[in-house]
């Protein structure tokens, strides 16, 4: 979908009725990074397609510099005209982590993006984040993570199709939606994604967010 044209161009509005607190999400995320991005700070967003997150801090933070990386270059185009009045600090890159520049980072970001990358290639992807980042920079994520159980995976996903039928979205197509989550996204469960990102080298991992399926952390490297 994210070569799609069409779906891109729909992008925007999809998140903040299908992510629990979306817009708040950015905000959190923006206060756990100011905890120690300075103010001339350079930060790297990873899954940086649509640019909705880059908007938020840049008119935020006008000091910061960012490096935003997506594998899809129909996603960085929306990210580039969403972003276009911050396009002087704002550096848009196509590519996995491994097109990343070098760094340092003084703090990074990873939201709903995760949940697409495999178990093996995710822990790689956040070690390859990880060297990229300044001792002690933070990192913040967000993605589905749910139980492995069956009965509590069905559940939340459940809520969270209930969720996005109740921001407009068509029951059908929501409850769709869940269901397709459950069958092709390699999901993992919080104590497994906390797993990997220790296994990467992040230390005190923290958990900041929590709705329905969908989990956030707060991590050091």
């Amino acid at each position: 979908m994210f070569d799609d044209p069409a779906a891109v161009a729909r992008y925007a509005d999809g998140p903040p009725r299908q992510v629990p607190g979306f817009h708040d999400l950015h905000t959190m995320a923006l206060v756990l990074l100011s905890g120690h991005v300075p103010a001339r700070g350079r930060v790297l967003v990873l899954g940086a397609g649509g640019g909705l997150e880059l908007k938020a801090f840049a008119a935020a933070r006008p000091g910061w510099r960012f490096d935003g990386v997506d594998p899809s270059a129909e996603m960085l185009g929306l990210a580039a005209a969403n972003t276009a009045p911050f396009a002087a600090r704002i550096a848009l890159i196509e590519g996995t982590i491994d097109a990343a520049p070098a760094g340092p980072f003084d703090g990074a970001v990873c939201l709903l993006t995760l949940h697409f990358i495999a178990p093996d290639e995710r822990r790689r992807t956040l070690e390859a984040l990880r060297a990229r980042m300044a001792p002690g920079a933070p990192l913040v994520v967000a993605h589905h993570s749910v139980s492995r159980e069956p009965a509590e995976r069905a559940f939340w996903l459940a809520q969270y199709a209930g969720f996005a039928a109740e921001k407009g979205v068509d029951p059908e197509r929501a409850a769709k939606a869940g269901a397709s989550i459950a069958q092709h996204l390699p999901l993992l469960a919080p104590e497994e994604d906390e797993a990997i990102l220790a296994a990467a080298g992040f230390t005190d991992i923290r958990l900041f967010y929590a709705a329905f399926s969908f989990r956030g952390w707060v991590a050091v490297a």
